[in-house]
């Protein structure tokens, strides 16, 4: 059978780790159905490149034969719903369910395919005062998942060598880009002033180099005031380094009962007090990984393929 997944999370020097997550889930599938074909359908973000996507696309689909389409994201899911895919699986990941403008337009697409996925159960319900997804009967959750192939526990001392960061630092870890407002940085750096740390920031970090990050700091923190499905906070948990969360997407559940971490609204001292144990800590550890593995990227993508062939059954 052949799949074609259709993206604009597509990487650039500024933001290298962008749309990783799908190809990860991509390759997964592949690895593991192998009477399943895929193919990626990827173009840059950005509002001029929406209709130039949807009329190669239309192209795409009329010279070739495909037995499901899904799209990530909710103006590809439009794109892709524009140019005749059917059946149509649109998966949604946070931004394009919370965004002032783009949400109401994937609320409007939901009643317009023929699946549709969210990145976590969240994305359901309303956050920070944000409508969730419409409840359309058989919805589905389909995460992308961590890739525990690389993201792992590395001895921090090895970690900090190859980044050339001081041995002896104490460092708060904020994997998101800081100028995405939502992700709240100035929680982060609040943070950090008041328990003496140094706060290091993502946005322009490889893909390959973020294990490293993340292994290299103290605790990990997710300040968001919304998250699709917070994947950086699974992959701390896979590498069994200390995470502090706001309760957005899936960390309610990841971080539940996992001694070390904190998943509540942002308080400074709250935060501060769960952090400081951690910042005085040679190598602090947390016991994540068995709980990151029931979120890695294999698990989900057992999931989405089996999701994939009912679909296809179905039409």
């Amino acid at each position: 059978m052949r799949i074609l997944v259709v993206t604009n999370f597509q990487a650039d020097p500024s933001t290298p780790q962008l749309g990783r997550w799908v190809h990860d889930q991509v390759e997964e599938i592949q690895r593991r159905e192998t009477d399943m074909e895929i193919e990626v359908f990827s173009f840059p973000p950005g509002s001029r490149h929406y209709i130039p996507a949807t009329r190669r696309l239309r192209r795409l689909l009329r010279q070739e034969s495909f037995d499901l389409i899904h799209a990530h994201y909710g103006l590809p899911g439009w794109c892709a719903r524009l140019a005749g895919a059917k059946p149509l699986i649109v998966s949604f990941h946070g931004t394009d369910v919370r965004h002032g403008i783009v949400g109401p337009l994937s609320h409007r697409l939901v009643w317009r395919v023929d699946l549709v996925a969210a990145v976590s159960r969240a994305l359901f319900e309303p956050e920070a005062g944000r409508p969730g997804l419409p409840h359309v009967g058989g919805s589905v959750v389909l995460p992308c998942g961590a890739d525990l192939s690389r993201f792992r526990p590395i001895p921090r001392p090895d970690a900090r060598r190859a980044l050339g960061l001081d041995p002896d630092g104490r460092f708060l870890f904020f994997p998101a880009n800081p100028e995405r407002a939502e992700k709240r940085v100035d929680r982060a750096a609040e943070l950090a002033a008041a328990c003496g740390a140094d706060l290091l920031t993502g946005g322009s970090i490889k893909p390959d180099e973020m294990p490293l990050w993340i292994n290299a700091a103290n605790v990990v923190v997710v300040t968001s005031d919304y998250e699709g499905f917070s994947l950086p906070c699974v992959e701390a948990l896979a590498c069994d380094v200390p995470v502090l969360s706001t309760p957005v997407g899936i960390a309610p559940f990841a971080l539940e009962g996992v001694a070390g971490t904190l998943c509540a609204p942002f308080d400074q001292a709250t935060w501060s007090a769960v952090a400081h144990p951690h910042l005085e800590a040679e190598d602090p550890r947390v016991a994540g990984l068995d709980r990151a593995a029931a979120l890695s990227a294999a698990r989900m993508a057992e999931r989405t393929a089996v999701v994939y062939r009912d679909v296809i059954a179905r039409s």
